[in-house]
């Protein structure tokens, strides 16, 4: 983590905290340096949640409900209003849960990431949660090979972690989602032995190079994923990814609390 880019960051979350009159409880770093595989020119993906004034949040022309501060080669720093975040919670969409649980935090109101965490464990959606990363599995398959023998080696980690991630919660390792970091996430999932040896082996070039280039596959990565993918869809189709019957009233009751609180 640059001493440079973290200081802009946080200027850019007080310009955003002062300009737009809100309160971030959370802003925490997303993608692959949460991931545990960042290489070392990987930029910096912070992502905040925030929560407006009493009378914007409750107003009849509500302001949009994202931020978004201007994008660079190094930095991206954008976030979500409270209820955007909860309503999409909601929807199975794992990315909230997974700012919550990131490893590099910016700025955090302690007691709001653990209530935030408490409602997500009472609404747990974990098919919801998996077709969120089977989703996301397939639209990167898609992208990645589409030429077996010249495979962006670098965007092989966004299609392994999705199908990982999904597969870890069909076997039901726990109602929580999986780990984090990549090579944890792997290490818990306990794939093929080959499968582990070279996701250490990509994890360890990507540490150490600025560009992976292109190349072939690994022969155990496209047995894994187009093993796995069709599994999670046939396991998917029994199961209910609708929310919990009462999340809803939990999110609601947790966004008013959060909206008083955070204001006074």
């Amino acid at each position: 983590m640059a001493a440079d880019a973290v200081a802009e960051i946080d200027r850019r979350l007080a310009d955003v905290a002062r300009n737009e009159d809100v309160v971030i409880p959370l802003a925490i770093e997303s993608g692959s340096r949460a991931w545990g595989f960042p290489s070392p020119d990987s930029d910096y993906d912070c992502r905040f949640v925030y929560v407006r004034t009493w009378d914007e949040t409750f107003s009849l022309f509500p302001k949009r409900d994202v931020i978004e501060t201007p994008l660079t080669e190094l930095i991206d720093v954008n976030g979500w209003e409270l209820s955007k975040a909860l309503k999409l919670m909601l929807k199975g969409n794992a990315v909230l849960i997974e700012w919550l649980k990131s490893p590099i935090t910016y700025r955090a109101n302690r007691d709001f990431r653990a209530a935030f965490l408490k409602l997500a464990e009472e609404t747990a959606n974990p098919p919801g949660w998996a077709n969120h990363y089977l989703h996301l599995a397939k639209s990167m398959r898609a992208r990645v090979l589409q030429n077996l023998d010249d495979v962006p080696l670098k965007k092989l980690f966004y299609l392994i972690r999705p199908v990982a991630a999904a597969a870890w919660i069909m076997e039901g390792r726990g109602r929580g989602l999986p780990p984090m970091r990549l090579q944890a996430l792997v290490t818990d999932l306990q794939p093929d032995e080959n499968v582990r040896r070279c996701v250490d082996d990509l994890v360890e070039l990507k540490l150490e190079t600025r560009e992976l280039g292109t190349g072939k596959a690994p022969e155990p990565i496209l047995d894994f994923v187009s093993r796995t993918i069709p599994a999670l869809e046939a396991w998917l189709t029994s199961q209910d990814v609708t929310p919990h019957a009462d999340a809803q009233r939990k999110a609601d009751e947790f966004h008013r609390t959060w909206i008083a609180q955070l204001n006074s």
